[in-house]
């Protein structure tokens, strides 16, 4: 996949705020959409201790999100989540399948920064892992 995400109409500036860090539980994920209409941007941000990560939210195998709503992400704390319509593993801490119809393939990396108890969109690739 490639970084087509950052061309979407919606997509978050350079520090536009994406959530509070409180939103995300620790081991678990939010799922956040930006922009209305039938395809908005769709991103997940994981947490785990002070760590954040964010991927684009949809499934190399099948190009659907993931999950559409919190309650219905899939996760082994800290360790991996699964894609709920066909049931594909991607590793926590670097998106790539492990198990199921895309192993090998790899979600994207979207860059997010903390401010406070503020998740930002950030503006490289670099910033997709955070800690402190």
């Amino acid at each position: 996949m490639s970084d087509d995400w950052r061309q979407h109409p919606d997509c978050p500036a350079s520090g536009q705020r994406l959530c509070r860090l409180a939103d995300v539980p620790d081991g678990g994920g939010h799922v956040l959409a930006f922009g209305d209409g039938d395809k908005p941007l769709r991103i997940i941000v994981l947490r785990s201790g002070d760590c954040i990560r964010a991927w684009h939210n949809r499934c190399p195998h099948f190009g659907m999100p993931l999950a559409l709503k919190d309650e219905w992400l899939i996760v082994q704390p800290h360790e991996s989540f699964k894609c709920n319509v066909h049931y594909a593993r991607f590793r926590w801490q670097d998106g790539v399948c492990d198990d199921g119809e895309c192993v090998g393939e790899a979600l994207v990396a979207i860059p997010v920064t903390l401010q406070g108890d503020e998740i930002l969109m950030g503006d490289t690739c670099a910033g997709d892992q955070l800690t402190g």
